[in-house]
């Protein structure tokens, strides 16, 4: 595939923002699984990771704060051919999506969905989010978060999510794999990336991360729930990254009984006569 082909514009993101290597690294992964653009959606919400879709040129909708997960899922149940992908941010995804995050999970709808973890609000100045560490010091939150932070991963394995995986925006390597793993897997998975906001966070930061992101071993079963929940409550001098948990299972259109025939909801006609009748049913 032609180099070029995902080339969009360029960012408005801060020198040094974890960012740029999540956008290369998807960029990346995409030419090398040989994805056309036209057969690639980029779905956003509001934030500087769910820019990303602006960035790409590839089919893209960016809609409302936390409400990236609907749109994405609805493109996917009436055009299953379509790659979706969903990059959104944690305050985006965990805190104003937080609901969606939980039902699509439930839902199973074969999406991948990219979560740019910097544990703050990196658009709207820095505030905590759902994922700050307690006792960090924001403009907002001047003496502290006074939360416990959010842990993703481990709810969405407790929610039944089939593939569960952690990367870190410096390993661009090992992000690749995790990238490519998740569109692959067929269902809901969640890739939750760690990264640093050089503007809001200076706890952390590159280096916090850098020295402590270790790759989960190679004799860790991958499905095995109890043992990936472990792996997911370890989050401090160290944090394991890689795939947490991925086991197969039905999807939504392998449950629905008119979509697992491998029937297109997109390209139908439609009868506006049937439409008006049906609506006049209901006055």
């Amino acid at each position: 595939m032609n180099s070029t082909a995902y080339v969009k514009h360029e960012t408005a993101w801060c020198p040094g923002c974890g960012n740029f290597s999540i956008l290369d690294t998807l960029k990346s992964t995409l030419e090398k699984m040989g994805l056309d653009p036209h057969d690639v959606l980029l779905v956003g919400g509001i934030g500087q990771a769910a820019k990303t879709p602006q960035y790409l040129n590839t089919n893209t909708f960016c809609g409302l704060h936390g409400r990236a997960l609907p749109p994405a899922v609805a493109a996917k149940i009436v055009n299953p051919g379509l790659t979706v992908i969903i990059n959104t941010g944690d305050g985006d995804s965990y805190g104003e999506g937080g609901n969606h995050f939980l039902h699509n999970i439930r839902r199973n709808v074969d999406v991948a969905h990219f979560v740019h973890d910097n544990q703050v609000y990196g658009l709207t100045k820095g505030q905590a989010s759902p994922t700050t560490m307690e006792g960090m010091a924001t403009g907002a939150q001047p003496e502290g978060s006074m939360n416990s932070p959010f842990n993703p991963v481990l709810l969405a394995l407790a929610a039944g999510a089939g593939f569960v995986a952690r990367s870190f925006s410096g390993r661009p390597e090992h992000l690749q794999a995790m990238m490519e793993r998740a569109i692959r897997y067929k269902g809901y998975a969640l890739v939750d990336i760690l990264q640093n906001c050089v503007s809001f966070n200076k706890l952390n930061t590159f280096a916090w991360y850098n020295s402590r992101v270790q790759e989960i071993d190679v004799s860790h079963d991958p499905t095995d729930l109890m043992a990936a929940m472990r792996l997911a409550m370890t989050f401090g001098d160290q944090i394991p990254i890689g795939v947490l948990y991925e086991q197969e299972g039905p999807d939504y259109h392998a449950r629905h009984s008119l979509l697992q025939t491998g029937h297109k909801l997109v390209g139908r006609g439609n009868d506006p006569a049937m439409v008006e009748r049906l609506m006049r049913r209901m006055v």
